[in-house]
């Protein structure tokens, strides 16, 4: 007599052995380790690996079954990074604990010097863009962020931080300095930082035009880490999106917070131009809110983020130690 055998279903038991599986590789558990805090395409990461672009795409492929990465297109490329799993879902607990035993890797000194290759190349187009577009710099930034669109809202939110007369600015990237002016009138000193002469010779000659005596206009890399630069607001009006890794620039910039300090930061929502690539010189196509939470926040500081959504953009603020709270526009990104 035959007898039936009953279908058994594995699933929850296949999940868990998905991720048991992706992390039995050490290339694997090495690309978690870089994707801690970046994003990177497939030939990024077989370059950053040395290893051919379709064994990485097989690599990639058996991380993202076990819900390990994520990815998120920029324009016709594929960028890959790192994604959390709520606690309370199955396998939750040891997918976070295996992403906190990887943050505690340290990745071959050879891998360190391939990423920042990777950082280098991605500065260098952003840097020649600039060099190259100073005259046209205005035109091309309306084309998706005229400062016109956020100014007001970006003013109001620092308004409300409430510094004193004696407080100073640091702005990184200034453009051709429109912002300067009110930051001015609001701050003692304010110093301007940009790594682009043509771009800082656009500013200078606004700062002439409007009389701007307390304004310090400097040839520099903001993410310098040897500088000792400091101020009470530190800010970025659209800027991160240029940045080769912008989650290494914000630890960075936040450094430069002086305490009860503010990092105030205008950036566009994420967005699907990718035509803002070549026109605007956009390394990146905008940011989800919580990239921002997530890079902002230092554990060694007690540390909360101020969020005002208005329309395409988002204007963050990334202060120390103020009391936590939330400014919302109506409208959605």
């Amino acid at each position: 007599m035959n007898m039936r055998v009953p279908q058994l279903r594995f699933e929850p038991a296949d999940e868990l052995a998905a991720l048991c599986k992706a992390g039995g590789d050490p290339l694997r558990l090495n690309v978690l380790r870089a994707l801690s805090n970046d994003s990177f395409g497939v030939l990024e990461l077989a370059q950053i690996f040395a290893t051919g672009q379709s064994g990485m795409s097989h690599h990639l492929k058996v991380l993202a079954q076990a819900g390990l990465v994520a990815t998120r297109r920029e324009g016709n490329a594929i960028f890959y990074r790192r994604a959390l799993a709520p606690a309370e879902r199955l396998g939750g607990l040891l997918h976070n604990a295996l992403l906190d035993e990887v943050d505690h890797l340290e990745l071959p000194t050879d891998v360190q010097t391939r990423i920042a290759v990777v950082h280098s190349q991605r500065a260098a187009a952003s840097q020649d863009f600039f060099s190259r577009m100073a005259e046209n710099f205005q035109a091309q930034q309306d084309l998706i962020a005229g400062l016109p669109q956020y100014r007001d809202s970006v003013l109001a939110l620092l308004d409300a931080l409430g510094f004193n007369a004696q407080a100073t600015a640091l702005e990184v990237g200034p453009g051709d300095g429109g912002f300067l002016p009110e930051l001015a009138r609001r701050f003692s000193q304010v110093t301007a930082l940009d790594n682009s002469p043509a771009m800082l010779e656009l500013a200078r000659l606004r700062c002439e035009r409007e009389g701007l005596g307390n304004v310090d206009l400097q040839l520099a890399d903001a993410l310098n880490e040897d500088s000792q630069l400091a101020a009470d607001c530190v800010v970025l009006n659209m800027v991160l999106h240029h940045l080769a890794a912008p989650a290494d620039a914000l630890k960075q910039l936040a450094q430069r917070v002086k305490p009860g300090g503010s990092l105030l930061i205008t950036e566009l929502c994420r967005h699907n131009q990718s035509w803002a690539r070549e026109a605007c010189g956009d390394l990146w196509l905008g940011f989800e809110q919580d990239d921002l939470a997530h890079w902002a926040m230092n554990p060694e500081k007690a540390s909360t983020l101020v969020y005002a959504m208005v329309s395409r953009f988002r204007c963050a603020t990334f202060s120390a130690p103020l009391v936590a709270r939330t400014h919302r526009q109506p409208k959605r990104c």
